[in-house]
């Protein structure tokens, strides 16, 4: 009897959902499309969690109150899991009252007006990143654009609004990638993303520390002053939200702009939709947006803890579980969208509508305006500067995590206008 490979495991054999599998992470849809179709509230002996994984029940858990807790965190690791995740996942690891009044102080900082106030900053950061990217092409280089520009971006955004001096940022950038990276076999946040944790809550807690000294009109001052009916944030929870931002911010929105490009150089119909001439392009980079968030979203899934028995499809999740709610999933549900597996900047727009990457309910992701910004300024410049982009898809390296999927580095040759 011949042996089955993991992807024809994957396929036909046991169903198994292991998201610390290296082959899984690699491409977890076939087995997302067989949770949804086989055994939609799936569970894992081994580690003993549970799976959600079609759209309807993705989108009802998110709007639900009283049932899917966040108080034990997002992240199924050991280490992370617990009544203390809040101290480095804010107000995702709460629930209300505690998330209500935190979200609601840290809203006083982070508002849309600050976001729209950045405009021009993430203009001016796109055109010097880019233009380095524009010049190397003209030279006949190729480039990283995870190294050279998607992973320079967001962190100096991120950066600029709390705060953080430039000659940081790159050392920043490293731990927050060490804190997501998982290594083969690892069920835990490894020694090095402990240690990077650490490094930053410490950077932090000085950073904050120096703004209560000397006040200034950044976020982080902004969070320092936000105040309802006399309560303010205590110094923990303001760092707590500055380390969510440069791990869960910064990192997804670098994975957003890498699958952009990754995923649509496979379609070279669309890539010339989009790149022969400018003004369709700069139509289509909000399209080509929002199907990169659906067909293959940063933050893959996110945990909840079970306050009550959840009974679905025939099966029962206990109260006190640990469940998985599967955004990458739901968002490639064909109960919702047609032809799901295929990448499409043409997709209806009620239906890409219906996309759940940033979550939803009280929980939904307050940055994802802040995203979409970034995103739509940093494609829209690459719309306007090259008219061919082409990356090698067999070199790019994908990063190794369980919650969030995206890549580590593409090579790409662009060729200018």
């Amino acid at each position: 009897m011949s042996t089955l490979t993991k992807t024809e495991a994957r396929v036909s054999g046991p169903l198994v959902f292991d998201p610390y599998d290296y082959a899984f992470q690699a491409d977890p849809y076939p087995v997302y499309r067989r949770c949804r179709d086989e055994d939609p509230l799936h569970h894992n002996p081994d580690l003993d969690l549970w799976v959600l994984t079609r759209h309807a029940d993705v989108q009802h858990a998110v709007r639900t109150e009283g049932v899917y807790s966040n108080a034990m965190g997002v992240s199924i690791d050991r280490s992370a899991w617990g009544p203390d995740a809040h101290r480095v996942m804010s107000f995702l690891g709460m629930d209300p009252p505690r998330q209500t009044r935190l979200r609601s102080l840290v809203s006083k900082g982070f508002t849309p007006r600050r976001v729209t106030e950045l405009v021009p900053q993430v203009e001016r950061l796109t055109a010097l990143h880019l233009g380095r990217c524009v010049e190397r092409a003209r030279d006949g280089e190729g480039l990283d654009w995870i190294h050279d520009f998607a992973g320079r971006l967001p962190m100096d955004v991120i950066s600029e609004m709390m705060g953080v001096p430039e000659a940081d940022r790159a050392e920043l950038r490293r731990l927050a990638d060490l804190v997501v990276h998982r290594e083969p076999g690892t069920y835990d946040v490894p020694q090095a993303g402990m240690e990077a944790s650490l490094h930053l809550v410490a950077y932090y807690a000085e950073m904050v520390a120096q703004r209560r000294r000397r006040p200034t009109d950044d976020l982080t001052g902004a969070l320092l002053a936000a105040e309802i009916d006399g309560d303010r944030l205590e110094d923990e929870e303001i760092i707590a939200f500055l380390f969510l931002m440069v791990v869960a911010g910064n990192e997804t929105t670098t994975k957003l702009l890498g699958h952009a490009l990754f995923h649509l150089t496979r379609h070279p119909d669309q890539e010339a939709a989009v790149f022969t001439d400018v003004a369709a392009g700069e139509q289509l980079v909000s399209p080509w947006i929002e199907e990169t968030l659906r067909y293959d979203t940063s933050s893959q899934m996110v945990a909840r803890h079970l306050l009550a028995d959840v009974s679905l499809h025939g099966r029962t999740a206990p109260a006190g579980a640990k469940l998985l709610l599967v955004l990458g999933s739901a968002n490639r549900d064909d109960r919702v969208f047609a032809d799901p597996d295929r990448f499409d900047v043409f997709r209806d727009k009620a239906e890409v509508a219906q996309l759940l990457s940033f979550g939803g309910g009280r929980h939904f992701c307050l940055g994802a305006n802040l995203a979409r910004m970034e995103a739509q300024i940093a494609l829209r410049e690459l719309v306007r500067a090259v008219r061919r982009v082409e990356v090698d898809h067999a070199a790019s390296v994908r990063v190794h995590s369980v919650n969030v999927r995206g890549f580590a580095s593409v090579p790409v040759r662009l060729e200018v206008r």
